[in-house]
C-alpha cells in the first residue's frame, strides 16, 4: 500500500521538490541529496498523509530534509533572527533583440532571488514559483501567516532595491496575492 500511495501521491510533485530545493540550496547535486532524503522520510510516513494534502505535506519534509542538510554542510548559513535577515516579466518577445534582454532580466531576477536571505528566498519561491497560497507556505515553512506575509513583503522590497534588478528596473517581481 505504502508504494502505490508514494507513485500515486508524493512523485507527482517530484519536480516542485527539486525546484524547491535547488532554489534552498544554490546547487544542483545538494538539491539532489535532499530531494532523496526528502523522499525516504516521505515514504516511511506516506502511510499518514491525507489525499488533499500531498503537495504541501511533501514540500514541507523537502524543506525539513534541506535545513536538516544546512546544518551538517553549511551551519554558517542557518540566521535564526529575522531581524538580522533584514510587475511581472513580460515573457513575449518579437525579436531577437526583446529576447537577448528578456534572458539578461532573468537571469538577473534569477541571481537576485538566489542572493536572498534564506528564510526569504523560501517563501518567495514557495509564493513565485510553487504558487502556494499563504496559507500553504505558513504550513510547509512552520511559520504564522502572518511571518509568511512579512517576509514576502521584505523580500519583495528586497528584490525592488537589488542592485542586480536595478539595471532592468526593478520592476521584475510584483505583490500578487
Amino acid at each position: 500500500m505504502s508504494d502505490t500511495r508514494f507513485r500515486d501521491l508524493v512523485l507527482p510533485h517530484l519536480d516542485a521538490a527539486y525546484n524547491l530545493a535547488r532554489w534552498l540550496t544554490r546547487d544542483a547535486h545538494d538539491a539532489e541529496d535532499v530531494v532523496q532524503d526528502a523522499c525516504v522520510r516521505a515514504i516511511r510516513y506516506v502511510d499518514s498523509l491525507a489525499r488533499d494534502d500531498a503537495r504541501a505535506w511533501f514540500l514541507t519534509i523537502v524543506r525539513h530534509a534541506f535545513y536538516d542538510w544546512l546544518a551538517r554542510n553549511r551551519p554558517a548559513e542557518i540566521v535564526h533572527d529575522d531581524a538580522a535577515i533584514d510587475a511581472a516579466v513580460d515573457l513575449d518577445t518579437p525579436d531577437p533583440e526583446q529576447s537577448a534582454i528578456r534572458g539578461a532580466e532573468l537571469r538577473a531576477l534569477a541571481d537576485a532571488v538566489a542572493a536572498l536571505p534564506l528564510q526569504y528566498r523560501e517563501v518567495v519561491v514557495l509564493r513565485e514559483l510553487e504558487e502556494l497560497s499563504y496559507k500553504e507556505i505558513a504550513r510547509v515553512a512552520d511559520i504564522p501567516i502572518g511571518t509568511v506575509m512579512s517576509r514576502l513583503a521584505r523580500a519583495r522590497g528586497l528584490l525592488q532595491r537589488s542592485p542586480l534588478l536595478q539595471v532592468i528596473g526593478g520592476h521584475a517581481l510584483g505583490s500578487k496575492r
